[in-house]
């Protein structure tokens, strides 16, 4: 895998130093990329809703169940692992007039707060960068459970997500009369908690 933007590495590495004082009960995790998917769909001209599928390159989460207060996290998603279902109609949406991969290979998302809603339910907020252009959105989850794996391996936390984003904002224009403006997400997400320490923690979203 090619190396991530200078610009994503500096970023994760300034989140990793932030204070954690009073957040001792939050557990650090790192995404597992295998168990964690992001599916789109577009307006297709009237027509239907195709689906696309991205990979979570890598990235890291820090989470207490019983208090969300402490709650970040920040990820890449690699726009090159697109799959539409077909080479060619990958590569059209991997161009520059949509994903423009070959220039900014990955999508960079950056946590800023969490809003609980309930005992399950709440709001990711933060900074999404693609195609180079930083937007605000904000992302409705549910904390579906964290637990052991069946075999013991490991502390698994899971979450699902949805979210709709205008892909005018992020400067895709092309083919507006037959291609949709507004893009639904939906982020089928799993991280696998950590067993160092907060002191020994390594940046996973920047290797």
């Amino acid at each position: 895998m090619s190396a991530l933007p200078a610009a994503a590495r500096l970023l994760a590495c300034a989140a990793l130093s932030w204070p954690l004082t009073g957040q001792a009960a939050a557990h650090r995790y790192r995404y597992d990329t295998v168990h964690s998917q992001i599916l789109f769909s577009v307006d297709h001209d009237g027509y239907s809703r195709p689906f696309g599928r991205l990979h979570i390159a890598s990235g890291w989460l820090r989470f207490d169940p019983d208090d969300w207060s402490h709650a970040a996290t920040e990820l890449d998603i690699d726009l090159a692992s697109l799959d539409m279902g077909d080479s060619e109609w990958n590569a059209a949406v991997l161009q520059s007039a949509f994903l423009d991969a070959a220039h900014q290979r990955y999508a960079h998302f950056a946590s800023t707060s969490v809003e609980r809603t309930d005992a399950t339910h709440g709001v990711l907020h933060g900074q999404l960068t693609l195609r180079g252009v930083n937007r605000g959105v904000s992302i409705p989850f549910t904390f579906n459970r964290e637990a052991r794996t069946i075999f013991g391996l490991h502390t698994i936390a899971g979450f699902s997500a949805t979210a709709m984003l205008d892909r005018t904002d992020f400067g895709m224009t092309s083919n507006l009369g037959s291609i949709g403006r507004r893009v639904s997400l939906w982020l089928e997400v799993e991280a696998i908690r950590e067993q160092r320490s907060p002191a020994k923690e390594t940046d996973h979203a920047a290797q």
